[in-house]
């Protein structure tokens, strides 16, 4: 089995929550994330968040079961999971999605397997990364 693991899930902002919330976890998910080689992409478009990380097995498997817990989201699923043979990602980013194409996220949340990991890289290029 190779080590190196990947998910990518989707989510919705809880109603509770300020939509500027992203910024403290994303500064929390950086620092956490770094200690234990995690690398990935968090996209948020102001509802809904979309995260592809990849790491040791044992370490994304641990970090998505801290996700689903965390109650400053709803609606937690997985679109994708499984073996990588090399990373796609040197760090851990936070991309915003931007213009007339707001429903991106919604559309890739509606897929799940191969065809959830595929239209997420697809459109990784468009979205406004900050790292």
């Amino acid at each position: 089995m190779t080590e190196l693991h990947e998910i990518l899930y989707g989510s919705l902002l809880s109603p509770a929550q300020p939509p500027n919330i992203v910024g403290q976890i994303v500064s929390q998910a950086r620092n956490r994330n770094e200690a234990r080689g995690i690398t990935g992409l968090l996209v948020f478009d102001g509802m809904r968040f979309c995260q592809h990380f990849e790491g040791r097995h044992h370490d994304v498997l641990a970090l998505m079961t801290t996700l689903e817990r965390d109650p400053r989201h709803m609606d937690v699923r997985i679109l994708h999971r499984g073996p990588i043979e090399r990373r796609r990602y040197t760090r851990f980013d936070l991309g915003l999605t931007q213009g007339e194409d707001g429903d991106d996220l919604a559309e890739l949340l509606a897929l799940d397997g191969q065809a959830a990991i595929d239209r997420f890289l697809a459109l990784r290029p468009g979205f406004d990364v900050n790292g």
